[in-house]
């Protein structure tokens, strides 16, 4: 009995001419930013990507890896043939994480829990969208004379604490141990590449947020931070409104993706406009 026309066939390695993974990311890319930033960006060396086609050609479905994490995007296939390319390829390259949305990222789990290799932490998160300014009362939220500006290279050592303790609580999964120098590196990047914002009050940093990737369309808000004594005064609703703010004249939109138990972050997204779109998930290793 011949298989129905629509049905993949096998994964094949993605060519860098090769158009098909694009479309299918462009049309999936409220759901898979992370996805898209990573194959915008990909090394030809390090990077792999493999596709999934009907028989016509077209891309039904890709597997992304990047820097020993898989980005999986094939949530609308009901079965997914095993990838077994991925047996040598992670018992060569130790896998760091799987990220995307719920469903593809559970499915990537239990093929490579075929493998006798599992995750030591799964985290779930709401996936969030917006995409036109936040309600006008977001701007006045927060403290009289909260500050809200661009910071500059020379603010790196006020910045740093804040990086350091946004890795630590929102970032780090478990039993990973914190690097200092890492964190400078990655605050390095952010300063020189992405959008960030942050808040000072009498004089003092007290909170950040910026963008953590870019996709065709859309950035990415992470990294938000409020220091523990500044917390509950409207601080993250003010930050984070006026970096939407900031990004909506380039003609993209904004996403992010909130920790399911974080009540309080997922308050704050809700009052500045954010629709959650989906479930998200990464699992670390």
């Amino acid at each position: 009995m011949n298989k129905p026309q629509n049905k993949p066939q096998r994964w094949q390695k993605a060519g860098r001419r090769d158009s098909g993974p694009e479309e299918l990311l462009r049309k999936r890319e409220p759901f898979c930013v992370a996805a898209c930033n990573r194959f915008l960006h990909r090394s030809a060396f390090h990077d792999h990507l493999w596709v999934l086609r009907d028989r016509e050609g077209a891309v039904e479905a890709l597997l992304l890896h990047s820097n020993r994490s898989f980005f999986p995007v094939f949530r609308d296939l009901s079965n997914i043939p095993i990838p077994h390319f991925l047996n040598r390829l992670i018992r060569n390259n130790p896998i760091h994480a799987v990220q995307g949305l719920w469903e593809d990222a559970l499915v990537l789990e239990n093929i490579i829990g075929d493998f006798g290799i599992y995750p030591i932490e799964s985290i779930d998160y709401d996936l969030m969208a917006l995409d036109r300014e936040p309600p006008a009362d977001s701007f006045n939220a927060g403290p009289p004379g909260l500050v809200i500006r661009r910071p500059e290279s020379k603010d790196m050592a006020k910045l740093l604490p804040l990086q350091a303790a946004y890795e630590q609580e929102e970032v780090l999964p478990y039993g990973a141990v914190f690097n200092p120098a890492s964190s400078r590196a990655a605050l390095e990047h952010i300063l020189s590449r992405e959008h960030i914002l942050c808040a000072e009050l009498d004089g003092r940093m007290i909170a950040k947020v910026n963008t953590s990737a870019e996709s065709f369309t859309r950035c990415q808000i992470g990294g938000v931070y409020v220091h523990p004594d500044y917390r509950g005064r409207g601080i993250a609703a003010r930050i984070c409104a006026e970096l939407v703010r900031s990004i909506l004249p380039t003609g993209r939109g904004v996403s992010l993706f909130v920790k399911k138990r974080n009540s309080a972050a997922r308050s704050v997204y809700r009052r500045i406009g954010f629709e959650i779109l989906s479930d998200y998930r990464i699992s670390y290793y």
